[in-house]
């Protein structure tokens, strides 16, 4: 069971001139439920190297216990810190691929052209396809053999509209990911805010926010069991 996740390489929140990444809560949760159960994890981006934390991940309001145990954890920040290129990457050689959100992917791993033939190749081959909260805008540009969008037709769900004008990132973002989604005739459904809320359509995961990353990283392991 050889799972990969793929991390953002983009550090710039917009014009804003703050910092932004990948947020730590939802790499931390899943890459301990995934390993914690047998998997083998892989951790690639599209630079390779170190991926950015959100610097308001790292906050103390959003510690959980998966992330404390990351900072005690030698073994897999040192993994983190030497992330493959994506470029690299072989889908074969992986049975499932887990996508952690945060801001970043909206800017580069949206329009990657090796994550997107990941994606495809990973869709096609009928292999589990996860992603949670921001990060289910990596699926924008993925279209499948019909020349669909990915997600057409897809029951998804991801960051709702509200909760992103909640933190108030609505008009620096380059685009809404609950927006993306329904334009590109997915069937979009949520929880309440910031509590967690997964969705399973066929092979395709998603979770809505940063409380349901355990709760992706559970069903993809369902899957590949």
């Amino acid at each position: 069971m050889h799972v990969l996740i793929v991390l953002t390489s983009h550090d710039q929140l917009g014009d804003t001139g703050l910092k932004t990444g990948f947020w730590l809560e939802e790499f931390a949760s899943p890459y301990y439920e995934l390993i914690d159960n047998g998997a083998e994890v892989t951790l690639a981006s599209p630079k390779g190297g170190q991926p950015p934390i959100d610097p308001k991940s790292d906050e103390t309001d959003f510690q959980t216990a998966a992330t404390d145990r990351f900072k005690q954890d030698e073994d897999a920040q040192k993994q983190l810190a030497n992330t493959v290129k994506l470029a690299e990457i072989n889908s074969a050689d992986y049975d499932a691929v887990f996508y952690p959100g945060g801001h970043g992917p909206l800017w580069d791993l949206t329009n990657d052209a090796d994550s997107i033939r990941l994606i495809s190749e990973f869709f096609d081959a009928s292999k589990p396809v996860a992603a949670v909260c921001h990060a289910p805008g990596v699926f924008k540009d993925v279209k499948r053999q019909d020349g669909l969008s990915l997600v057409n037709g897809k029951t998804v769900t991801g960051f709702t509209n509200s909760e992103e004008d909640a933190v108030e990132l609505t008009d620096v973002v380059p685009y809404l990911v609950e927006d993306m989604l329904c334009d590109a005739n997915a069937d979009f459904q949520c929880g309440e805010d910031w509590t967690s809320f997964v969705v399973r359509d066929g092979n395709l995961i998603t979770g809505q926010n940063p409380a349901s990353s355990e709760g992706v990283a559970s069903e993809l392991l369902s899957l590949l069991k």
